[in-house]
């Protein structure tokens, strides 16, 4: 299955760049090229697109307020933004994440790790550099290091419909673990650590792992310096 992409950056040459890597991966197509937010929108409903690569910094629309109008369309509800930045600790990611992307990338990423992550947003499966993901929201989900809850065992009023077994993986899926890092942490194969995953994001009413991580940070469950 060969994975629709789109272009969003208001710099042709990087466009132009990004377009002759992705074309020499097999499985990745160029659906699209936007050079701003308004555009970026229009051309994801025409194209249909599985991912969109956003740039924050774009003029008449930017990416933060493009990815919004596309995670808040129903009918583009199978499409995965994901951001490039400049600067990865850029403090706009994190609103981007808070927005509905699906992870971001430095812009002086590696084409292989590119291109990887392209299939990795499309298949939904795993939060981008999840290390400095994770510092970025717990930096401003809990600023200064204070305490957001009543303690390591207090379980916030939004997680109520989650099983003691899917609060554990949550708590995984914040700490920056993949699929099969679960499975090995929790003794299960990847299949089932898949299973809790996606019941726990059917429960609370995301798109991917990496609005999980928004909510276990947003509702205290997940903090810095939590082990």
């Amino acid at each position: 299955m060969t994975v629709r992409v789109l272009l969003a950056d208001d710099q042709t040459l990087i466009r132009a760049g990004f377009r002759a890597l992705i074309e020499t991966a097999p499985d990745l197509e160029v659906v699209g090229e936007a050079s701003n937010g308004r555009e970026a929108v229009a051309l994801t409903r025409e194209t249909r697109a599985d991912v969109v690569l956003m740039d924050i910094r774009m003029p008449d629309l930017d990416g933060l307020a493009a990815t919004r109008a596309i995670t808040a369309d129903e009918d583009l509800a199978g499409v995965r933004v994901l951001i490039l930045t400049t600067f990865e600790a850029d403090e706009h990611v994190f609103q981007a994440l808070r927005s509905g992307a699906s992870g971001f990338l430095g812009k002086g990423v590696e084409p292989a790790d590119l291109l990887d992550a392209i299939r990795v947003v499309a298949a939904g499966e795993a939060l981008l550099t999840p290390k400095a993901t994770k510092a970025l929201i717990a930096r401003y989900l809990d600023p200064a290091g204070n305490e957001q809850d009543g303690g390591q065992g207090a379980v916030p009023p939004e997680l109520g419909t989650l099983t003691e077994r899917e609060r554990e993986v949550l708590g995984l899926v914040a700490a920056g673990l993949s699929n099969d890092d679960i499975a090995r942490r929790l003794f299960v194969s990847p299949l089932t650590a898949k299973t809790h995953v996606n019941r726990i994001m059917a429960k609370l009413d995301v798109r991917d792992r990496a609005q999980l991580v928004v909510v276990a940070y947003r509702t205290g469950f997940a903090r810095a310096g939590r082990d």
